[in-house]
Order: structure tokens, then C-alpha cells, then sequence
């Protein structure tokens, strides 16, 4: 039986969390839009302010899966959130359990750290894992809907002489 077990990533591992990140982007059809490098990665999860945290998923003791998250708040609520930016797992190692264990090692870390929700997004097409997660009993926020604003976009609104 394949242990599975979860780890915090070390800042030494830069280059795996980079792999994964380029593993999920093929996957999602987005390779192209990867532009993280080692040293970005290194300084936005391990410098002197953490703006995410990484785990590894391993099985059998070697890593075949991530997860990237970080802290969001409730203003409703007044309490903070996990929101998982990313989860991954190679297709070699699914059907393990690994993806389950990982997001129930998250939901443990959201209690322990009195988090009131854990939360995430979900590509419309990718069906194998909107069903997964509906069976874990997560619901569909249908009625809100993500913006983003980057590039040119971003830069001229903070440029904006009124804001």
C-alpha cells in the first residue's frame, strides 16, 4: 500500500514548485502564460514577506503533487479563509487518494488556524474535478463570478490621477 503523506515545501525546492506549476499550466492548457521563475517563487514564498505557503503531496516519500495557498478574510464573517491557489497532482499518482489527502490536510490547517472556509476555483471545462469536489461536499458559488484585472489594464487604473 503507497503511503501518502504531506510536507511543507523548503525553499531549496524552488525549482520542484516551478516543475509543478509548469505540470498544472500544460494541463490547464496554459503553458504559455508561465513567466514565474525560481528567483519570483523563492522571494514571494520564502522572503521576508510570505504571500503564499506550498506543500508537497508525496507518495511513497517522493512529491507527485502541490498544493499553493494562501490567507484570505471574511468581512461578513470576521474571520480568515484559505484560498488554494493551485492543486496539482501527476497523472501517474491519481487515483491514489492523493488529491482527498490534500485537501483534507487544508481543511485541518483552516480549523487549527480558525479559518472559516476554505475555497478555490475550478476551470469550467475540467469536469473530473468538479465532480471530485462535489463529492466532497463542496458547492459551486454560482452566483459569483472572478475579475481580474493585469497587465496594461492594472497599470493604468493605478495610474489613474484620481485614485
Amino acid at each position: 500500500m503507497n503511503e501518502i503523506t504531506i510536507r511543507p515545501a523548503g525553499e531549496h525546492e524552488a525549482h520542484l514548485i516551478l516543475g509543478f506549476i509548469r505540470d498544472l499550466a500544460e494541463y490547464e492548457h496554459l503553458g504559455h502564460q508561465v513567466v514565474a521563475t525560481e528567483e519570483h517563487l523563492r522571494e514571494a514564498l520564502f522572503g521576508a514577506r510570505r504571500y503564499a505557503e506550498v506543500v508537497f503531496a508525496c507518495l511513497d516519500g517522493n512529491p507527485v503533487g502541490f498544493a499553493l495557498f494562501f490567507h484570505n478574510f471574511s468581512t461578513f464573517i470576521g474571520r480568515p479563509g484559505i484560498y488554494l491557489e493551485d492543486l496539482f497532482v501527476r497523472p501517474e499518482a491519481r487515483g491514489h487518494g492523493v488529491g482527498r489527502k490534500v485537501l483534507a490536510w487544508l481543511a485541518a490547517e483552516a480549523v487549527k488556524r480558525n479559518c472559516s472556509r476554505l475555497e478555490w476555483a475550478v476551470l469550467d471545462w475540467n469536469e473530473p474535478s468538479i465532480q471530485f469536489y462535489r463529492n466532497l461536499g463542496a458547492v459551486h458559488m454560482k452566483e459569483w463570478q472572478i475579475f481580474r484585472l493585469t497587465g496594461p489594464a492594472l497599470t493604468q487604473l493605478a495610474a489613474a490621477p484620481d485614485r
